[in-house]
């Protein structure tokens, strides 16, 4: 069976010696030779822009949630003034920005837009504030309100029983729901597992290694454990479907009729898809006394998801 690499292993390919310029070029994009001028209360806002960059993409956060907040901040730079000083902006001026973003702009914002933006204030001040540039955060008590989707109908133990023995029907539907429950992979994750990332070396404790290219691989690469019963299960699966490089080499609508075909088998008549097989994974760990910031690990999420997330897996769990 193939073996997943080990991840502390799986570093990047490094620059050939023998071709000192392609080196040299190489480095200078992983090490930018642009140093960020040290910041003071005295320094202005728009001098905070490149070192508040260097420490989004040195800490973990993602592509994603980098550009989101420096867009923020240059629309916080266009309202507040370029020449600011840092130390001079108090927690008016913020609230005086988000009512402007809010309420005087042309086009209006959603408010999982509103709420993020909030969320960068709380990171770039207190960013500020964890390295005393400023004595305290102008922005500690700016109300975070989150739009609330409504909550999952989660599946009771004994559904989840009966899905499992319906799903033991058909080894692909089988092997789907146990990695689900027992990983909580969201459905990218599920698409991108290789064979080469299952380890059977143990069969009594198979295993599955999710990787990511590039800059995600810090933060959300993880090894997960599954039940003993999964060796025998992925085994014949591979065996009868025979993929050649990713575990389930059809598309995620496949896999979404594959789950649903064992639903109906199973007589549950609630919704269940591949993101509420995540979300019960996610539920029972927290039931089950895992910590939040171990089970964001185990989510593979970034603080910033883990925002709009913890809140819902608390009360779903917890009933509160």
């Amino acid at each position: 069976m193939p073996r997943a690499r080990n991840l502390q292993h799986d570093i990047p390919e490094q620059p050939s010696l023998f071709q000192p310029e392609q080196a040299q070029q190489a480095a200078q994009r992983e090490f930018p030779l642009v140093q960020a001028p040290a910041l003071t209360a005295e320094s202005t806002l728009a001098g905070a822009a490149l070192p508040y960059e260097h420490y989004l993409r040195r800490t973990d956060h993602s592509v994603y949630t980098v550009t989101c907040f420096l867009s923020d901040l240059r629309l916080l730079i266009e309202f507040l003034g370029h020449d600011v000083r840092i130390g001079s902006i108090q927690r008016a001026d913020l609230v005086d920005w988000l009512s402007h973003l809010r309420w005087e702009r042309d086009t209006k914002p959603a408010p999982k837009t509103m709420a993020r933006r909030v969320t960068f204030l709380k990171n770039f001040f207190g960013w500020l504030a964890a390295e005393s540039i400023l004595k305290s955060d102008p922005s500690a008590n700016i109300a975070l309100v989150r739009p609330t989707p409504p909550l999952p109908e989660l599946l009771f133990e004994d559904d989840v029983a009966r899905l499992e023995a319906a799903a033991a029907d058909d080894v692909r539907a089988h092997l789907l729901v146990l990695l689900l429950l027992h990983t909580g992979l969201k459905k990218e994750e599920v698409m991108r597992l290789r064979l080469r990332d299952v380890d059977l070396s143990d069969p009594a404790h198979p295993a599955i290694e999710v990787h990511f290219p590039g800059e995600a691989k810090r933060r959300r690469e993880r090894r997960m454990e599954l039940p003993a019963i999964w060796t025998d299960i992925y085994q014949r699966y591979v065996e009868r479907y025979m993929p050649r490089e990713y575990v389930f080499e059809c598309t995620d609508r496949n896999l979404n009729y594959v789950l649903a075909s064992a639903v109906k088998r199973a007589g549950i008549e609630k919704r269940v898809t591949l993101q509420l097989l995540r979300d019960m994974y996610a539920v029972r760990q927290l039931r089950a006394g895992v910590s939040p910031d171990t089970l964001r690990e185990r989510l593979g999420l970034s603080e910033e998801a883990w925002y709009e997330t913890a809140e819902k897996y608390r009360k779903l769990a917890f009933h509160a």
